[in-house]
């Protein structure tokens, strides 16, 4: 398999040139850089990237732009996972980008770029199907959870576990972030799943719909 391919969509010249070395750096190929969501959609169907990068707030309108762009990717193209960037806690633009399906989504601030390995992880975790949602709006959904759902039959270690869950996290980076056993963190999420009615699909699967009914909780 060669390296992951990426489209990179943002009216920040300076930004977008920055993601792309950082991308490249990674082992990654920018096959396309766009700084409108009409070129962006153009590129997604020339050169069918694994993972696009949308900015939210984007030309020709400069308001949701970049949000309906990587909607319009996940339906017209789903072979492409998608990820936003925004600068802006918002917690009904990730509901929208998610939708009924959680899997191969990320929903990021553009801060996070400075963290340029977490970063990095996130767009892989993303292309293989997961998810990655920052945790500035995971908290923001878990604060205004609504009541008598699924989510209230959780200890307050599974909702924890579930939030960090959220956020891309590996049972063994919840465990480090948490400062348990790998062990502890597995019966946790077992039983979580258990309590969620998540029992019988894929591993990676249960994770993506741990995640999307957490955020229908909110």
């Amino acid at each position: 398999m060669g390296p992951l391919r990426v489209l990179i969509a943002d009216d920040e010249v300076l930004l977008r040139a920055g993601i792309a070395r950082l991308l490249e750096r990674a082992g990654m190929d920018v096959v396309a850089e766009a700084g409108d969501a009409e070129q962006a959609l153009q590129a997604v169907i020339d050169h069918r990237p694994d993972v696009a990068i949308c900015d939210v707030q984007m030309p020709p309108d400069g308001t949701d732009d970049g949000l309906r762009l990587a909607i319009a990717i996940r339906r017209d193209h789903p072979d492409t996972a998608v990820v936003v960037l925004t600068q802006f806690v918002e917690e009904r633009y990730p509901l929208e980008l998610i939708g009924e399906d959680a899997a191969g989504v990320g929903y990021l601030l553009k801060q996070r770029v400075a963290d340029a390995g977490a970063f990095v992880d996130a767009i892989r975790r993303v292309a293989a199907g997961g998810s990655a949602l920052d945790p500035e709006v995971v908290a923001l959904m878990v604060g205004r959870r609504r009541r008598d759902n699924a989510v209230d039959a959780l200890t307050s270690r599974e909702r924890e576990v579930l939030t960090l869950m959220a956020q891309g996290m590996s049972n063994h980076g919840i465990a480090q972030a948490l400062e348990v056993s790998s062990a502890a963190i597995e019966k946790h999420v077992t039983s979580m799943f258990g309590k969620l009615g998540l029992g019988a699909e894929p591993l990676q699967h249960r994770r993506v719909m741990a995640v999307l009914t957490l955020l229908r909780a909110s």
